[in-house]
Formats: C-alpha cells, structure tokens, sequence
C-alpha cells in the first residue's frame, strides 16, 4: 500500500484542502488550445485553398476577409489563454484579472464561432466535387 505525505497532498490541493483551481485552468488551457490549433488549421487550410482559386472564387474577398478575422480572433485568444495560463488564482487579487481573461477569452470565442459559422454558409465551391485526372472525354 502506497502512502502520500502530507506536502505530497498539499501539492495537489489548495487553501483549504480544496482542488488547486491552477490545475483545473492549465488542464482547461490545453484542451482550449488543442481546439484552437484544430480550428486554426482548417482555416488555414480553407486561406490556402481560396488563394490557389484566386478571383475566379465567387465570394473571394468576403471569404479571405472572414477567414483573416478568424485566424487574427484565433491568435488573440490563444495569447489571452497563455496569460491566463500564467496568473496564480490561488492569490485572491488575482481573481477579478482571471475573470476579465476568462470572459474576453468567451466572447472571443463566440465571435469566431459566428464567424466561422457565416465562413460555412458561403462554402468552399469545388471543394466537395472530385478532381478528374486525365481526360474525361471518351
């Protein structure tokens, strides 16, 4: 049977005996970010696409415009995640800087999930249609 020493349960809890809230918010952290390099991604991915169509893309300027927002939102957050990341919330004066980064870190993501949302509406043209090599003539 494996024992724990006290400082080792003190480690793991905070004031009080209560979970260490700094845990919670790093384990929160990456699950965040891990979201955010996914999204991150496909709007790469979709700038990339829209940049090799070029013009002949019917919403080529609302698109790049739409996807630019995204990736700069994207980019926000995930510094105001790594600040948040860093602030001790198990020193009281710290609590109401947490709380603003943790609402601007919402509202942040609200506004790129709409964002992203209108970016779907106006779909990736040709990208759900196979690619023919070769001539299709017979």
């Amino acid at each position: 049977m494996t024992t724990v020493s006290p400082t080792e349960q003190n480690e793991s809890k905070g004031v009080g005996g209560f979970l260490d809230a700094n845990v919670y918010a790093t384990k929160k952290s990456i699950a965040q970010g891990m979201l955010d390099v996914a999204l991150l991604t496909a709007n790469a991915s979709q700038l990339k696409y829209l940049l090799q169509v070029g013009h002949k893309h019917e919403f080529y300027t609302i698109m790049v415009s739409l996807i630019a927002t995204s990736i700069i939102l994207q980019i926000l957050v995930g510094a105001f995640i790594v600040i948040l990341g860093t602030v001790n919330l198990n020193r009281e004066k710290n609590h109401v800087r947490a709380n603003v980064l943790n609402n601007m870190v919402t509202i942040f993501i609200f506004i790129i999930t709409v964002v992203n949302i209108v970016i779907s509406s106006f779909g990736m043209k040709g990208s759900d249609t196979p690619a023919f090599i070769g001539s299709t003539a017979a």
